[in-house]
């Protein structure tokens, strides 16, 4: 288990980090996209991922759960250490760090089938046939992304037919159904309206009572709101992270202050 300790006063709070990321580069080809990334996240905590476009945080998402494994031409090297495991070890088993590290789109995604079966699609995929069990786990998903008063009633309508601020909590409910230690969100509420963002921001922030959740984000309101630590992302370097309400209030690098101040970006 690794440490962070922090200074506070004379006392010394120790966090207890689930991802520890070391000297992460990160290639497309001749494009150098992430530059040398060290980072550690928190477990059971919000970590926001800002900066301007383009700047790599989410191509540091992907690489979280090694989705630029489908990318043509992306090598990486360094590591990222979830609990004991460098998930870029030779033995790692992709399919397995998928199921513990879901993940969430900005683009609500819900496969054309019923609500039930998206929510159950994980769980089969990982060999759960009970349906008993899998009852059990679709029904324990929805509530736990707020969904379940809104859908309990047709759990076998298309997911196509639920609003798209429904459709995301879905694709939320889908994505903890494998009971993953980290939740990874790529700008979740970009495509909703402020209402259904209201809900997802209140679900996030519940969710980190039993996740570990990574977000990334174009809104510094939304960072502020449910962070609890901040990482800003510039050119493919980390500029700056800690505890948002530092990173909010006092940051250390010029460039910090000149991103959340709407000086660029």
């Amino acid at each position: 288990m690794f440490t962070i300790a922090e200074q506070k006063g004379e006392r010394t709070m120790e966090k207890d980090v689930l991802i520890k990321v070391s000297n992460l580069d990160l290639h497309y080809g001749d494009n150098h996209v992430l530059k040398d990334i060290h980072l550690e996240i928190v477990r059971n905590n919000v970590t926001a991922l800002i900066g301007p476009s383009g700047c790599g945080k989410s191509s540091f998402l992907r690489c979280i759960n090694r989705m630029n494994d489908f990318i043509r031409g992306a090598k990486v090297t360094g590591e990222i250490i979830i609990e004991d495991m460098n998930i870029y070890s030779r033995s790692t088993d992709v399919i397995s760090l998928r199921r513990d590290v879901g993940m969430v789109f900005q683009k609500p995604n819900p496969f054309p089938m019923s609500i039930y079966d998206n929510v159950a699609y994980g769980p089969r995929l990982h060999g759960m046939k009970n349906r008993t069990k899998l009852d059990e786990i679709v029904e324990n998903s929805i509530k736990g992304a707020a969904l379940w008063d809104e859908v309990k009633d047709k759990l076998n309508s298309s997911g196509l037919g639920l609003s798209g601020g429904q459709q995301q909590r879905l694709c939320i409910a889908r994505a903890i159904a494998t009971n993953p230690d980290v939740v990874l969100m790529d700008e979740p509420t970009s495509a909703l309206d402020p209402l259904a963002t209201a809900k997802i921001e209140e679900l996030i922030r519940q969710l980190k009572e039993d996740y570990t959740v990574v977000i990334v984000t174009h809104n510094m309101q939304q960072a502020a709101r449910i962070s609890d630590y901040t990482a800003f992302f510039l050119l493919g370097d980390l500029v700056e992270y800690g505890q948002t309400s530092k990173i909010f209030t006092s940051p250390k690098d010029k460039r910090t202050e000149d991103y959340i101040t709407g000086r660029f970006g």
